[in-house]
């Protein structure tokens, strides 16, 4: 597996804003203005709610529309745009569809590239050097982990993000959503069903 299409330099504008983010929290929680404990449930909440949702509606249309699984398919970049979510620094989309035969999971081997347009800020352990070694040598043992065992049938496809090349999973609807509303379905998506770290919620367990 080549590497030498990655840019390490293109998240300098997110670490150099990290720093200065960090550095805001530090003075703050010294001057005793806010408790880090609130401010960890705040960057949390980022993670696994918030960013994810424009995501989560990308799959939701998917799922509903289509026209549009299929555009999303051809053009994900433009797709994604169609609905107001676009790249900070033009980076392209590309999206791998769950089915039967295969289940895709992302990694960045050699950094952390990570679609912020639509997933946010990404996790601690998809920037780890185990995960990001691990899940291209033993994914299906990497997806155990997660509490995902897939049928030995099932084949694992792992695609390596890049500073130009970013993925977005689209994980299979769950049975027994006939007849749900867009905003219904995007409740189903969760952040790590959109790396291939997860599945999408079933039904019962939406609420």
């Amino acid at each position: 597996m080549s590497g030498d299409h990655h840019d390490h330099h293109h998240d300098n504008h997110y670490s150099d804003m990290q720093a200065r983010v960090r550095a805001l929290e530090t003075v703050l929680t010294e001057k005793g203005l806010i408790d880090p404990g609130a401010l960890d449930a705040i960057v949390e909440t980022y993670e696994t709610k918030v960013g994810p949702r424009n995501g989560a509606r990308v799959v939701a249309r998917a799922w509903s529309d289509a026209a549009f699984a299929d555009w999303l398919s051809r053009d994900a970049t433009a797709a994604i745009a169609s609905l107001g979510y676009t790249g900070r620094q033009g980076e392209h989309m590309r999206a791998v569809f769950n089915t039967n035969a295969t289940h895709n999971l992302v990694v960045c081997t050699l950094c952390s590239c990570y679609p912020w347009s639509v997933l946010g800020l990404p996790p601690v352990w998809y920037k780890a050097p185990a995960y990001r070694s691990r899940a291209v040598i033993d994914p299906r043992g990497v997806l155990r982990e997660f509490g995902v065992t897939l049928p030995e049938e099932k084949r694992i496809r792992v695609w390596d993000s890049t500073a130009e090349l970013r993925y977005l999973v689209v994980p299979q609807r769950p049975a027994g959503t006939d007849g749900w509303s867009e905003a219904d379905l995007a409740g189903l998506v969760t952040r790590d069903s959109m790396i291939g770290t997860g599945l999408a919620r079933l039904p019962e367990t939406a609420a």
